[in-house]
Protein backbone atom coordinates (compact mmCIF):
# COMPACT_ATOMS: atom_id res chain seq x y z
CA UNK A 1 0.00 0.00 0.00
CA UNK A 2 1.81 3.29 -0.86
CA UNK A 3 2.25 5.91 1.12
CA UNK A 4 -0.51 8.57 1.05
CA UNK A 5 1.22 11.59 1.67
CA UNK A 6 3.82 10.33 -1.38
CA UNK A 7 0.66 9.74 -3.59
CA UNK A 8 -0.75 13.61 -3.06
CA UNK A 9 2.91 14.60 -3.14
CA UNK A 10 2.94 16.45 0.08
CA UNK A 11 5.02 16.15 3.59
CA UNK A 12 3.93 15.25 6.46
CA UNK A 13 3.63 18.43 8.18
CA UNK A 14 1.79 20.01 5.53
CA UNK A 15 -1.44 21.72 6.10
CA UNK A 16 -4.71 20.95 5.36
CA UNK A 17 -4.82 23.76 2.78
CA UNK A 18 -1.99 22.35 1.62
CA UNK A 19 -3.67 18.75 0.63
CA UNK A 20 -6.58 20.18 -0.57
CA UNK A 21 -4.69 22.50 -2.88
CA UNK A 22 -2.49 19.11 -4.01
CA UNK A 23 -5.54 17.01 -4.81
CA UNK A 24 -7.03 19.25 -6.62
CA UNK A 25 -3.83 19.96 -8.75
CA UNK A 26 -3.68 16.03 -9.73
CA UNK A 27 -7.62 15.87 -9.82
CA UNK A 28 -7.51 18.14 -12.77
CA UNK A 29 -4.94 15.91 -14.59
CA UNK A 30 -6.07 12.35 -13.45
CA UNK A 31 -9.73 12.71 -13.83
CA UNK A 32 -10.70 9.74 -16.33
CA UNK A 33 -13.09 12.53 -18.29
CA UNK A 34 -9.91 14.28 -18.63
CA UNK A 35 -6.82 11.79 -18.70
CA UNK A 36 -6.60 9.43 -21.67
CA UNK A 37 -3.91 6.87 -20.10
CA UNK A 38 -4.76 3.58 -19.29
CA UNK A 39 -4.21 3.96 -16.07
CA UNK A 40 -5.56 7.03 -15.21
CA UNK A 41 -8.66 5.77 -13.48
CA UNK A 42 -6.84 3.73 -10.78
CA UNK A 43 -4.59 6.82 -10.31
CA UNK A 44 -7.72 9.03 -9.53
CA UNK A 45 -9.03 6.38 -7.06
CA UNK A 46 -5.75 6.35 -5.28
CA UNK A 47 -5.73 10.23 -5.47
CA UNK A 48 -9.17 10.39 -3.84
CA UNK A 49 -8.44 7.57 -1.40
CA UNK A 50 -5.61 9.55 -0.09
CA UNK A 51 -7.08 12.63 -0.02
CA UNK A 52 -10.46 10.79 1.39
CA UNK A 53 -8.21 10.50 4.54
CA UNK A 54 -5.97 13.18 4.52
CA UNK A 55 -8.08 15.15 4.06
CA UNK A 56 -10.46 14.48 7.28
CA UNK A 57 -8.92 15.43 10.38
CA UNK A 58 -9.64 12.45 12.71
CA UNK A 59 -9.05 9.78 9.71
CA UNK A 60 -5.71 11.58 9.04
CA UNK A 61 -4.79 11.66 13.53
CA UNK A 62 -5.62 7.53 12.81
CA UNK A 63 -3.71 7.41 9.65
CA UNK A 64 -0.65 8.77 11.17
CA UNK A 65 -0.39 6.63 13.91
CA UNK A 66 -1.44 3.69 12.43
CA UNK A 67 -1.26 3.60 8.97
CA UNK A 68 -4.09 1.93 6.47
CA UNK A 69 -4.22 -0.93 9.33
CA UNK A 70 -6.24 2.09 11.25
CA UNK A 71 -8.75 1.32 8.46
CA UNK A 72 -8.58 -2.33 8.42
CA UNK A 73 -6.18 -2.40 5.44
CA UNK A 74 -8.71 -0.39 3.60
CA UNK A 75 -8.88 3.42 2.79
CA UNK A 76 -12.36 4.85 3.45
CA UNK A 77 -14.37 5.10 -0.24
CA UNK A 78 -14.14 8.55 -1.70
CA UNK A 79 -17.71 8.53 -3.94
CA UNK A 80 -18.98 11.42 -6.56
CA UNK A 81 -20.62 13.33 -3.97
CA UNK A 82 -17.19 13.79 -1.96
CA UNK A 83 -15.74 14.43 -4.94
CA UNK A 84 -18.42 17.44 -5.39
CA UNK A 85 -18.64 19.14 -2.22
CA UNK A 86 -14.75 19.17 -2.31
CA UNK A 87 -15.18 21.53 -5.70
CA UNK A 88 -18.45 23.03 -5.14
CA UNK A 89 -19.52 22.71 -1.48
CA UNK A 90 -22.96 20.75 -2.90
CA UNK A 91 -24.18 17.96 -3.49
CA UNK A 92 -23.98 15.74 -6.97
CA UNK A 93 -27.18 14.05 -8.50
CA UNK A 94 -26.69 11.16 -6.08
CA UNK A 95 -27.80 13.68 -3.22
CA UNK A 96 -30.95 14.08 -4.66
CA UNK A 97 -33.99 13.76 -1.83
CA UNK A 98 -37.24 14.28 -3.49
CA UNK A 99 -39.42 16.57 -2.40
CA UNK A 100 -39.62 17.97 1.04
CA UNK A 101 -42.91 17.91 3.11
CA UNK A 102 -45.17 20.76 3.82
CA UNK A 103 -45.90 19.66 7.39
CA UNK A 104 -43.55 19.42 9.86
CA UNK A 105 -42.87 19.08 13.48
CA UNK A 106 -42.90 22.58 15.60
CA UNK A 107 -40.17 24.02 17.52
CA UNK A 108 -40.07 22.79 21.41
CA UNK A 109 -40.90 26.88 23.16
CA UNK A 110 -39.25 27.49 26.97
CA UNK A 111 -41.09 30.17 29.29
CA UNK A 112 -40.19 31.19 32.99
CA UNK A 113 -42.08 30.85 36.19
CA UNK A 114 -41.47 32.79 39.29
CA UNK A 115 -42.58 30.85 42.20
CA UNK A 116 -42.37 31.16 45.97
CA UNK A 117 -40.29 28.93 48.05
CA UNK A 118 -43.18 27.69 49.38
CA UNK A 119 -44.30 26.37 45.97
CA UNK A 120 -41.38 25.06 45.45
CA UNK A 121 -41.18 22.90 48.43
CA UNK A 122 -45.00 21.78 48.74
CA UNK A 123 -45.91 22.20 44.83
CA UNK A 124 -48.78 24.39 43.50
CA UNK A 125 -51.41 24.33 39.99
CA UNK A 126 -50.21 27.56 38.50
CA UNK A 127 -51.20 29.30 35.29
CA UNK A 128 -49.48 30.77 32.71
CA UNK A 129 -49.19 32.85 29.50
CA UNK A 130 -47.77 31.28 26.57
CA UNK A 131 -47.38 32.62 22.96
CA UNK A 132 -46.83 30.28 20.53
CA UNK A 133 -47.91 28.89 16.67
CA UNK A 134 -51.16 27.12 16.60
CA UNK A 135 -52.85 25.37 13.44
CA UNK A 136 -54.67 27.61 11.67
CA UNK A 137 -58.62 27.18 12.20
CA UNK A 138 -59.65 28.46 8.64
CA UNK A 139 -57.75 26.20 6.58
CA UNK A 140 -56.94 22.95 8.87
CA UNK A 141 -53.44 23.19 8.08
CA UNK A 142 -53.54 21.92 4.38
CA UNK A 143 -52.20 26.11 3.97
CA UNK A 144 -54.77 26.16 1.12
CA UNK A 145 -58.25 28.63 0.83
CA UNK A 146 -61.00 26.37 1.80
CA UNK A 147 -61.84 24.33 -1.37
CA UNK A 148 -58.53 23.98 -2.93
CA UNK A 149 -55.94 22.00 -2.52
CA UNK A 150 -51.92 22.21 -3.50
CA UNK A 151 -51.32 21.48 -7.19
CA UNK A 152 -48.19 19.44 -8.79
CA UNK A 153 -45.46 21.85 -9.73
CA UNK A 154 -45.05 22.05 -13.55
CA UNK A 155 -41.50 23.24 -13.76
CA UNK A 156 -40.02 20.28 -11.24
CA UNK A 157 -42.93 17.48 -12.25
CA UNK A 158 -43.49 17.15 -8.41
CA UNK A 159 -40.21 16.22 -7.44
CA UNK A 160 -39.21 19.38 -5.69
CA UNK A 161 -35.62 19.67 -7.17
CA UNK A 162 -34.42 20.57 -10.77
CA UNK A 163 -31.53 19.60 -12.14
CA UNK A 164 -29.22 21.55 -14.85
CA UNK A 165 -25.84 20.21 -16.70
CA UNK A 166 -22.60 22.79 -15.52
CA UNK A 167 -19.31 22.38 -17.65
CA UNK A 168 -15.81 22.14 -15.06
CA UNK A 169 -12.38 21.04 -15.19
CA UNK A 170 -14.13 17.44 -14.52
CA UNK A 171 -16.13 17.81 -18.04
CA UNK A 172 -19.98 18.11 -17.56
CA UNK A 173 -21.36 17.81 -14.30
CA UNK A 174 -24.79 17.73 -12.94
CA UNK A 175 -25.82 19.53 -10.25
CA UNK A 176 -29.56 19.28 -7.92
CA UNK A 177 -31.15 22.36 -6.82
CA UNK A 178 -34.27 22.94 -4.93
CA UNK A 179 -37.12 24.25 -7.17
CA UNK A 180 -37.16 27.82 -7.84
CA UNK A 181 -41.42 27.65 -8.03
CA UNK A 182 -42.65 25.73 -5.90
CA UNK A 183 -39.52 25.85 -3.07
CA UNK A 184 -38.74 22.36 -3.30
CA UNK A 185 -41.98 20.57 -1.84
CA UNK A 186 -43.22 19.98 -5.43
CA UNK A 187 -46.27 21.38 -5.22
CA UNK A 188 -47.50 24.76 -5.63
CA UNK A 189 -50.72 26.89 -3.42
CA UNK A 190 -53.01 28.20 -6.22
CA UNK A 191 -55.27 29.71 -3.30
CA UNK A 192 -52.72 30.10 0.07
CA UNK A 193 -55.07 30.36 3.44
CA UNK A 194 -55.69 34.27 3.78
CA UNK A 195 -55.47 33.52 7.55
CA UNK A 196 -52.18 32.25 7.99
CA UNK A 197 -50.64 33.42 4.61
CA UNK A 198 -49.90 29.42 3.26
CA UNK A 199 -48.01 28.42 6.57
CA UNK A 200 -50.90 26.09 8.01
CA UNK A 201 -50.05 28.06 11.38
CA UNK A 202 -50.94 31.20 13.18
CA UNK A 203 -49.74 33.17 16.59
CA UNK A 204 -51.94 33.15 19.21
CA UNK A 205 -52.04 33.74 23.01
CA UNK A 206 -53.47 30.17 25.21
CA UNK A 207 -53.38 29.86 28.96
CA UNK A 208 -52.34 26.99 30.20
CA UNK A 209 -52.42 25.54 33.51
CA UNK A 210 -49.90 23.59 34.68
CA UNK A 211 -48.85 21.38 37.96
CA UNK A 212 -45.61 22.86 39.83
CA UNK A 213 -44.24 19.18 41.79
CA UNK A 214 -43.13 19.05 45.11
CA UNK A 215 -39.02 19.81 44.87
CA UNK A 216 -38.47 21.97 42.07
CA UNK A 217 -35.92 24.29 42.59
CA UNK A 218 -34.74 27.73 40.40
CA UNK A 219 -33.51 25.99 36.74
CA UNK A 220 -35.71 22.75 37.43
CA UNK A 221 -37.54 22.46 34.01
CA UNK A 222 -41.34 21.21 33.65
CA UNK A 223 -41.87 19.20 30.51
CA UNK A 224 -45.31 19.29 28.80
CA UNK A 225 -45.52 17.22 25.81
CA UNK A 226 -46.78 18.56 22.69
CA UNK A 227 -47.70 22.00 23.74
CA UNK A 228 -44.65 23.71 22.36
CA UNK A 229 -45.01 25.38 18.65
CA UNK A 230 -47.12 23.81 16.25
CA UNK A 231 -45.06 22.91 13.11
CA UNK A 232 -45.62 24.49 9.26
CA UNK A 233 -48.15 22.96 7.23
CA UNK A 234 -50.36 22.20 10.55
CA UNK A 235 -47.28 19.68 12.12
CA UNK A 236 -47.40 18.07 15.33
CA UNK A 237 -46.59 20.38 17.70
CA UNK A 238 -42.82 20.55 19.78
CA UNK A 239 -43.05 20.47 23.39
CA UNK A 240 -43.17 23.08 26.05
CA UNK A 241 -40.89 23.50 28.78
CA UNK A 242 -41.40 25.44 31.91
CA UNK A 243 -38.34 26.91 33.52
CA UNK A 244 -38.81 27.33 37.49
CA UNK A 245 -37.16 30.64 39.19
CA UNK A 246 -37.87 30.76 42.77
CA UNK A 247 -38.01 33.87 44.69
CA UNK A 248 -35.67 34.98 47.49
CA UNK A 249 -37.17 34.17 50.83
CA UNK A 250 -37.18 37.01 53.19
CA UNK A 251 -36.35 34.50 56.36
CA UNK A 252 -35.10 31.39 54.76
CA UNK A 253 -32.65 30.40 52.49
CA UNK A 254 -32.20 27.34 50.83
CA UNK A 255 -29.17 25.37 49.86
CA UNK A 256 -29.92 21.89 47.55
CA UNK A 257 -33.05 20.76 49.86
CA UNK A 258 -32.10 22.03 53.56
CA UNK A 259 -33.09 25.43 54.24
CA UNK A 260 -30.63 27.83 56.47
CA UNK A 261 -32.26 30.78 58.75
CA UNK A 262 -30.81 33.10 61.56
CA UNK A 263 -32.05 33.27 65.03
CA UNK A 264 -30.99 36.46 67.00
CA UNK A 265 -30.71 35.30 70.83
CA UNK A 266 -30.38 37.34 73.14
CA UNK A 267 -27.37 37.31 75.46
CA UNK A 268 -29.13 36.33 78.35
CA UNK A 269 -30.77 33.56 76.75
CA UNK A 270 -27.88 32.21 75.12
CA UNK A 271 -26.13 32.02 78.76
CA UNK A 272 -28.71 30.57 80.46
CA UNK A 273 -30.48 28.84 78.34
CA UNK A 274 -34.04 29.16 76.96
CA UNK A 275 -36.72 28.29 74.52
CA UNK A 276 -37.49 29.99 71.32
CA UNK A 277 -40.34 29.96 68.98
CA UNK A 278 -38.60 30.06 65.07
CA UNK A 279 -41.22 30.62 62.08
CA UNK A 280 -40.88 27.26 59.58
CA UNK A 281 -42.97 26.73 56.19
CA UNK A 282 -44.96 24.30 58.53
CA UNK A 283 -45.95 27.23 61.07
CA UNK A 284 -43.86 27.57 64.61
CA UNK A 285 -41.88 25.50 65.95
CA UNK A 286 -39.96 25.25 69.26
CA UNK A 287 -35.93 25.77 69.40
CA UNK A 288 -33.98 24.46 73.11
CA UNK A 289 -30.92 26.46 73.50
CA UNK A 290 -28.56 24.80 76.10
CA UNK A 291 -27.42 27.18 78.52
CA UNK A 292 -24.27 28.51 77.68
CA UNK A 293 -24.79 28.33 73.82
CA UNK A 294 -22.20 30.31 71.55
CA UNK A 295 -22.45 32.52 68.85
CA UNK A 296 -22.98 30.69 65.71
CA UNK A 297 -23.91 27.46 67.11
CA UNK A 298 -26.65 25.42 64.84
CA UNK A 299 -29.82 23.30 65.99
CA UNK A 300 -30.93 21.40 63.76
CA UNK A 301 -34.67 20.90 62.88
CA UNK A 302 -35.11 17.29 60.83
CA UNK A 303 -37.39 16.53 58.27
CA UNK A 304 -38.52 20.69 58.04
CA UNK A 305 -36.41 21.78 54.57
CA UNK A 306 -37.63 20.87 51.07
CA UNK A 307 -39.06 18.79 49.66
CA UNK A 308 -36.72 16.28 47.46
CA UNK A 309 -37.70 15.49 43.80
CA UNK A 310 -39.27 12.61 42.32
CA UNK A 311 -38.29 11.23 45.98
CA UNK A 312 -40.11 10.40 49.36
CA UNK A 313 -38.61 13.28 52.33
CA UNK A 314 -37.21 16.40 52.92
CA UNK A 315 -34.26 18.17 54.02
CA UNK A 316 -33.60 19.65 57.19
CA UNK A 317 -33.92 23.29 58.74
CA UNK A 318 -30.77 24.74 60.17
CA UNK A 319 -31.38 27.15 62.36
CA UNK A 320 -27.74 29.53 62.83
CA UNK A 321 -27.59 31.25 66.24
CA UNK A 322 -26.71 34.98 66.57
CA UNK A 323 -25.99 35.98 69.96
CA UNK A 324 -26.77 39.65 70.32
CA UNK A 325 -24.59 41.87 72.69
CA UNK A 326 -26.80 44.88 73.81
CA UNK A 327 -24.79 48.60 72.80
CA UNK A 328 -26.85 50.44 75.22
CA UNK A 329 -26.88 49.81 78.84
CA UNK A 330 -28.70 52.14 81.21
CA UNK A 331 -26.71 52.52 84.69
CA UNK A 332 -28.39 49.60 86.65
CA UNK A 333 -27.73 46.98 83.94
CA UNK A 334 -23.94 48.46 83.53
CA UNK A 335 -23.86 47.84 87.17
CA UNK A 336 -24.93 44.28 87.26
CA UNK A 337 -22.49 43.37 84.45
CA UNK A 338 -20.01 44.98 85.96
CA UNK A 339 -20.81 43.02 89.38
CA UNK A 340 -20.95 39.61 87.04
CA UNK A 341 -17.34 40.43 85.62
CA UNK A 342 -16.22 40.42 89.38
CA UNK A 343 -17.73 37.46 90.06
CA UNK A 344 -16.30 35.61 87.26
CA UNK A 345 -13.05 37.16 87.76
CA UNK A 346 -13.34 39.04 84.29
CA UNK A 347 -12.38 42.53 85.40
CA UNK A 348 -9.67 42.41 83.39
CA UNK A 349 -10.41 40.41 80.56
CA UNK A 350 -7.64 38.67 78.53
CA UNK A 351 -7.85 37.73 75.11
CA UNK A 352 -6.62 34.55 73.49
CA UNK A 353 -6.14 34.07 69.37
CA UNK A 354 -6.79 31.53 67.16
CA UNK A 355 -6.48 30.51 63.35
CA UNK A 356 -10.42 30.53 63.70
CA UNK A 357 -10.43 26.95 63.37
CA UNK A 358 -11.58 25.11 66.34
CA UNK A 359 -10.09 21.99 67.39
CA UNK A 360 -11.63 18.52 68.31
CA UNK A 361 -11.05 15.65 70.64
CA UNK A 362 -8.58 14.35 68.50
CA UNK A 363 -6.39 17.59 67.77
CA UNK A 364 -6.46 18.45 71.33
CA UNK A 365 -5.20 14.91 72.23
CA UNK A 366 -2.35 14.95 69.33
CA UNK A 367 -1.28 18.53 70.65
CA UNK A 368 -0.73 16.96 74.19
CA UNK A 369 1.27 13.72 72.78
CA UNK A 370 3.60 15.94 70.55
CA UNK A 371 4.18 18.09 73.69
CA UNK A 372 4.68 14.83 75.94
Amino acid sequence: MSDHYETLGVSRDASADEIKKAYRRLARTLHPDVATGPDAEEKFKEVSRAYDILGNADKKAAYDAGGDSAFGGQGAGFGFSDIFETFFGGQGGQGARGPAPRQRRGQDALVRLEIDLEEAVFGSTREIRVDSAEACTRCQGTCCEPGTSPEGCDVCGGRGQVQRVARSFLGQVMTTSACPRCGGYGTVLPAPCHECSGEGRVRTRRTLTIKVPPGVDTGTRIQLASQGEVGPGGGPAGDLYVEVQERRHPRLRREGDDLHTVLEVPMTAAALGATMQVPTLDGERDVELQPGTQHGATVTLDGLGATHLRVPGRGDLHVHVDVQVPTRLDDEQRELLVRLAELRGEETPTGRTSNGHRQGVFGRLKDRLAGA
